[in-house]
């Protein structure tokens, strides 16, 4: 059986220090209309399984409420690589004056290091992480709300796939990054792992300007579609970077999850179940022009307002789909 591996992405350029920024992406999903809202996120756990994390990163060591490597010989969970931190920064990095603010930036980081220092990790170790995402509880009775997995291989692994079944069932909601093995076409699938699974939010890239990311995968399966192009983030050693690939829209959309639990639960009164996390997701999309294969429910987009959902110019509301 073949390692899972990091989806393939670009580093795209590495930065010593930025003055306090707002990414384009978290603006681009409109993150901060929440923040005004003081929906940040706060107390939501989301578990990150991935390479590990900086934990002395500025912007993300007050984020972090706990962490276990399964990557063999690699005993903690600091991150070896890179792409774990620059993952975790997109999720939630501090609102701190400094650095790069994260969707939800107030929520909690559980760090699952799954990859090693070279990116790639065992099918076995990826679906115990999951388990134990499943299981875990912290010291304030915590839980763990969204599984965020910018991973991927080429294999249907039974095992992984049970586990990700038994988190869904707990009501956790998995988020998986669709792939970078795109060619721009939308009548030639490319399936990957766990992404293409249906109880996952697959989540595919793209730019600036909208346009479905030259590498982003498209398939019958894609939930909905982020910024996954020159995505400014947390690098470790305290630094920053852009990076690209679905890899990078994925965590747009588990922090988007980790604010939207907040503010419904609190509309609500109550814990909302996977089912009722992901159809908030969907109806907080915009149709952004492309096939649904490509696109899924369209464009992430948090809309603050209880009143009539946000469209993109001249674009009609679109079904919600799985």
């Amino acid at each position: 059986m073949d390692q899972v591996r990091l989806i393939p992405f670009v580093l795209e350029e590495v930065i010593d220090a930025v003055n306090e920024e707002v990414p384009y992406g978290i603006k681009m999903i409109n993150a901060p209309a929440l923040w005004n809202e003081d929906i940040k996120g706060n107390k939501t756990v989301v578990a990150i399984l991935d390479t590990g994390c900086d934990v002395k990163h500025p912007d993300l060591k007050d984020r972090i409420i706990g962490g276990k490597s399964f990557v063999e010989g690699e005993d903690d969970y600091t991150d070896s690589h890179f792409h774990g931190t620059h993952v975790a920064g997109t999720i939630a990095a501090s609102l701190n004056n400094q650095g790069v603010t994260g969707v939800a930036p107030e929520a909690q980081l559980l760090i699952l290091k799954v990859l090693g220092k070279d990116g790639s990790g065992s099918y076995e170790s990826i679906t115990e992480a999951i388990k134990y995402a499943a299981g875990w509880e912290g010291p304030d009775g915590e839980k763990v709300r969204v599984i965020s997995m910018s991973l991927g291989g080429p294999e249907d692994v039974p095992e992984m796939h049970d586990a990700i079944k038994e988190a869904v069932k707990a009501d956790i909601l998995v988020v998986c990054a669709a792939g970078n093995e795109g060619d721009s076409r939308d009548d030639t699938p490319e399936l990957s792992y766990p992404g293409y699974y249906k109880e996952v939010v697959q989540v595919g890239a793209v730019d600036e300007k909208k346009n479905i990311a030259s590498f982003s995968n498209t398939n019958d399966e894609i939930d909905l579609v982020a910024p996954g192009v020159q995505i400014l983030s947390t690098y470790p050693g305290g630094k920053y970077a852009k990076l690209s690939g679905t890899s990078m829209a994925t965590p747009h959309t588990s922090g988007a999850a980790a604010l939207l639990i907040q503010k419904e639960e609190k509309e609500f009164g109550r814990r909302l179940t996977e089912p009722e996390v992901y159809a908030q997701l969907c109806k907080n999309t915009v149709p952004a022009g492309h096939s649904k294969k490509a696109e899924g429910n369209g464009l992430l987009f948090l809309n603050p307002s209880q009143g009539e959902k946000q469209e993109a110019p001249g674009a009609a509301e679109e079904e919600i789909v799985s």
